[in-house]
């Protein structure tokens, strides 16, 4: 196992300009010790909350969060990824509005699409396409920042909604953006991945989903939710207010067929955002952004080299004189992570707070001698 384990490269034995749904950020030390105490660490899912009051105040703390970060009414109690978060949220679009087409309104997450067609494409008479809603719509689907790393404006999208009568989903696929750029207020649903916070990319997962909504479609609402109540002695406790998958029961039926909720990553997410707070998460998307910033600043010095977003949080294009999978290539072997080869010369590239200095050094220089 040590000897196949060998052959891997992580962000931590490479200079790396990788993101695309997965991103190294710093996870501090503290977290795993918190998150092994015995008030928090579980098995299963709390159904019995005498003896889960650790767990359910975790998932209720974390519930708060998203719903503040999102600017949304109310979250659940996390789902297992970003993709699967954004499948359910549009399943759930069609149970209310009772319509059966599914609308991708940008540059969605290749593998988020990829799950979208396995769920929506799997009910007879539905259909996944991409353009414009209208009247037999029952959503849209919009990402910000993009897969190209692009932040979106919401207001066109939730007028076209409204015209049309279909519901508006934001897909959020880097959290961290939310601590410079608006929450999506505008939205009906807001998904995506928490996996930023807390959670090492770990080759792929496990990852972190979460789901936010406006109240008036909590019935509606995929996964569960914690509750904070009182005992007959005025004491503060927690509970499992609502669970609506009903698989066992209704099959088909349900309003969700998800087992269960990643209650460790959500613990983990919860843990590091309580020792961010706010000011520490909006430093951090700042960290983000200005790292962003003197990547996209050097790499334009390079002759060959062209920044292609007008604006972005972390992540950008570049296009470049030559294959861009020829010079993900040939940086490999140099130990440099260049980023997400796209079509043709395009490279998706990100920098976080881990970038240095000397990563981006490292990374034009040996970008200048492969494109020269």
């Amino acid at each position: 196992m040590r000897a196949a384990a060998q052959r891997n490269t992580t962000c931590l034995d490479a200079v790396s300009f990788l993101g695309a749904g997965a991103y190294s950020h710093h996870v501090p030390a503290v977290i795993d010790t918190i998150a092994a105490r015995g008030e928090f660490l579980t098995a299963y899912t709390p159904y019995q909350p005498e003896i889960a009051q650790g767990t359910l105040q975790v998932l209720f703390e974390f519930q708060t969060f998203l719903a503040q970060l999102t600017g949304q009414e109310i979250a659940n109690a996390s789902l297992y990824d970003g993709a699967t978060a954004a499948a359910e949220a549009a399943l759930m679009a069609m149970r209310v509005t009772k319509r059966s087409k599914v609308v991708v309104g940008n540059a969605l997450h290749p593998d988020y699409r990829a799950v979208l067609k396995s769920y929506v494409g799997n009910f007879e008479g539905t259909e996944l396409t991409d353009g414009e809603p209208d009247e037999e719509t029952a959503c849209v689907i919009v990402q910000s920042p993009d897969f190209y790393g692009s932040p979106e404006k919401y207001h066109t999208w939730r007028k076209k909604c409204d015209d049309s009568g279909a519901m508006l989903i934001v897909v959020i696929n880097e959290i961290v953006s939310l601590g410079l750029l608006p929450p999506p207020v505008e939205a009906d649903i807001v998904c995506g991945e928490a996996q930023s916070i807390g959670i090492p990319m770990g080759f792929g997962g496990p990852h972190l989903g979460f789901f936010a909504c406006r109240e008036k479609f909590i019935r509606q609402m995929p996964g569960r939710l914690c509750g904070m109540t009182e005992d007959v002695d005025g004491k503060r406790g927690f509970v499992l207010t609502l669970s609506t998958r009903e698989q066992h029961i209704r099959r088909e039926k349900a309003t969700s067929n998800i087992c269960t909720n990643q209650g460790l990553c959500a613990l983990a997410f919860t843990v590091h955002m309580s020792l961010l707070g706010e000011d520490g998460f909006k430093g951090l998307a700042t960290l983000n952004h200005e790292a962003a910033i003197k990547l996209a600043d050097a790499l334009e010095k390079v002759d060959g080299v062209t920044v292609k977003n007008d604006a972005f949080f972390n992540e950008f294009v570049v296009e470049l004189s030559k294959p861009a999978q020829d010079i993900v290539q040939t940086l490999a072997d140099q130990g440099i992570i260049a980023g997400l080869a796209l079509e043709g010369n395009n490279l998706l590239v990100t920098a976080t707070e881990m970038t240095t200095g000397e990563d981006i050094e490292a990374f034009t220089a040996a970008l200048t001698e492969a494109l020269s």
